[in-house]
């Protein structure tokens, strides 16, 4: 009970990546910069699917809803570490710490089951088009939208309760600039080793399943362009189908490194790049990556930028 008593009332201290010197300054006005490019482009990209008529597609939908994750993540982590960077006083109260776990941990498998689904939404657009306004209705995309936050809050729920309930009567000091599960768990003074196992497998589970859906879906998609007449549906169909594939990539290669790759075989550095990659960069560059490649983004952000008096008419 001591034990317990103690986690609760004590403050974690996080590590952080940066340091007081020439260099981390740097790297950390960079990372500033890059958090306020983040939150610019998700939110003027959830701005222009509201408002453009031509953006109301089940597939901007869905980039709507991951426009929000990837406005969540750096939210989350990024004020923290700032904060706590400017203060030189790095530490996280028990509560904040759950709140990091809980919400990280739902936004981040609420977007791999939301990739997925959009994997599921290009398929159905490439593969079978006149069947693609029944196939895709709005109660179908509200389903999956609600599928993934489902999914999303009942596994934090779970690992957040867990992670939680273990005593954390050794060492204050986490290893990372944020509380997360694997760093966090380093900490007990209670064995830890078989929830480790059904993270892992757990990990392993949550990822294998939707990138087999992810690959299903563009192994038909890629058929489907092969055999496609028009030079300029197959230049739409790839252009669509592209851009989704590198959020895919990014997200995913990320996810694989940090959770089906044995803690063994990377340090707590890479750890802590990787997490500030999926967690700041990879959201940073998903409205760039869509907005770029896809025409109709570009005519709606014209659009408001004619109106705004911004562009010549």
């Amino acid at each position: 009970m001591g034990d317990m008593n103690q986690s609760v009332t004590s403050d974690f201290i996080l590590v952080g990546i940066f340091s007081h010197s020439g260099p981390h300054e740097l790297l950390f006005i960079l990372v500033i910069v890059v958090f306020i490019m983040g939150l610019l482009g998700n939110t003027i990209l959830l701005f222009l699917i509201r408002i453009d008529f031509h953006l109301h597609t089940p597939m901007y939908f869905l980039l709507s809803q991951l426009s929000m994750f990837d406005i969540g993540f750096p939210l989350v982590t990024i004020p923290k570490m700032a904060a706590n960077f400017l203060q030189e006083e790095p530490s996280i109260s028990f509560g904040g710490c759950a709140a990091q776990i809980f919400f990280l941990t739902m936004m981040g498998v609420a977007e791999v089951v939301l990739l997925a689904l959009m994997s599921y939404d290009r398929y159905v657009a490439v593969c079978y088009p006149l069947q693609y306004p029944v196939l895709m209705r709005r109660q179908v995309c509200m389903l999956m939208v609600g599928a993934s936050w489902l999914a999303g809050v009942l596994n934090a729920s779970i690992q957040t309760s867990i992670t939680l309930n273990f005593p954390y009567c050794a060492s204050r000091i986490v290893d990372h600039f944020f509380c997360e599960v694997p760093a966090l768990l380093k900490l007990s003074c209670a064995d830890t080793s078989a929830y480790e196992l059904a993270l892992s497998i757990s990990g392993v589970v949550i990822l294998v399943f939707p990138m087999s859906l992810i690959a299903t879906s563009y192994g038909h998609v890629l058929g489907a362009v092969l055999r496609m007449r028009s030079d300029e549906a197959r230049h739409k169909a790839i252009t669509t189908c592209s851009s989704h594939i590198t959020v895919v990539g990014l997200f995913y290669g990320a996810a694989v490194f940090m959770y089906m790759v044995p803690g063994a075989y990377h340090s707590s550095h890479q750890d802590n790049v990787v997490s500030l990659f999926y967690s700041l960069v990879t959201p940073t560059l998903n409205p760039l990556i869509y907005s770029l490649r896809n025409r109709e983004v570009r005519m709606a952000l014209v659009k408001v930028l004619n109106r705004a008096g911004l562009r010549p008419k």
